[in-house]
């Protein structure tokens, strides 16, 4: 394992800090699910340093007043509101279908966590894994060639340290064998976000992309609707421009330039953590979320499922 990546920010620091100076002019991004929480601040400071943002959301109309919004507080006009379902593979072709030019940033933060009750979704598939995986890993395959048209692109999955909860559980993703547990299929949902990023660094980082995966933190918004809002403590929370600091970092910061393959949280790489940590705020990825053979493993089956 390389040395790990560390850089002037931390847990306090902001997505504007984090970007503060950096021109982003003639930078294209696509910020899934930016109707709300990270989602909005991540779109409003990449606008804000002067990238074309496109806010990739499920309801338009509630999307168009977010763009609207963000115009008005950044001064730019280049904000476009696209419909993307990442639960619907309809829905994720006709964007990347109707998707035209280069794609500098992709954001894959859109999500769902902990539904109570086990639901399929793409192909049958298990809700969580279903929207918060394979729908983002057919988005992602599908701007591919937008992606490496941008000589440079950076890819961000966003997934969390929730992933500590779980592997990915090869024989049995769907929970078709053991019980359904809310937690454990979200942690495999996003243990997969991070093996996206480990892939997709390995396959194209001959084409410029660069690929990271990351944990924005404890951050109140509609994500824990179905957990009754959210119960971290005080001291380990933080505000939604804090959250997003670290998603923004990694699609636009200089100082990340050609560093791929990696889990960042509080604006730093996290090292690898042997167990799950038994107290709250201890950084780390776990391994299995970084494995190669994983990552490859994974990807195959998405390709699979997808195509």
């Amino acid at each position: 394992m390389s040395k790990i990546f560390t850089t002037p920010f931390n847990r306090t620091s902001t997505a504007s800090e984090v970007v503060e100076g950096v021109d982003l002019s003639g930078t294209r991004a696509v910020v899934t699910g930016a109707n709300s929480g990270i989602g909005v601040e991540t779109a409003r400071a990449l606008a804000a340093n002067g990238a074309e943002v496109t806010l990739a959301v499920r309801r338009p109309e509630a999307g168009e007043q977010v763009a609207a919004d963000l115009r008005k507080t950044t001064g730019n006009d280049a904000i476009h509101v696209a419909r993307l379902d990442v639960a619907d593979l309809d829905s994720v072709r006709a964007f990347t279908a109707a998707w035209q030019g280069p794609l500098h940033i992709l954001i894959n933060n859109a999500g769902i966590m902990m539904p109570p009750e086990l639901k399929r979704g793409i192909a049958g598939h298990e809700q969580q894994f279903a929207t918060n995986y394979l729908g983002h890993f057919a988005l992602t395959l599908g701007l591919h060639r937008a992606l490496a048209a941008a000589d440079g692109a950076r890819l961000v999955s966003v997934s969390s340290t929730g992933h500590l909860y779980s592997p990915v559980v090869f024989d049995d993703i769907d929970f078709r064998f053991r019980p359904y547990d809310a937690l454990a299929a979200y942690g495999q949902s996003k243990t997969a976000e991070v093996l996206l990023a480990v892939e997709a660094q390995r396959r194209w980082s001959s084409d410029g992309i660069t690929a990271n995966a990351l944990h924005p933190g404890a951050i109140a918004t509609n994500l824990q609707r179905h957990t009754g809002g959210l119960r971290t403590p005080e001291p380990y929370r933080k505000t939604v421009g804090q959250g997003a600091a670290t998603t923004v970092f990694l699609a636009a910061s200089p100082l990340v330039e050609g560093v791929g393959g990696r889990y960042f949280e509080d604006v730093n790489e996290a090292p690898l953590v042997p167990a799950r940590p038994t107290e709250l705020g201890v950084p780390g990825v776990a391994p299995y979320a970084l494995d190669p053979e994983n990552a490859e493993r994974l990807w195959e089956l998405a390709s699979d499922i997808v195509r």
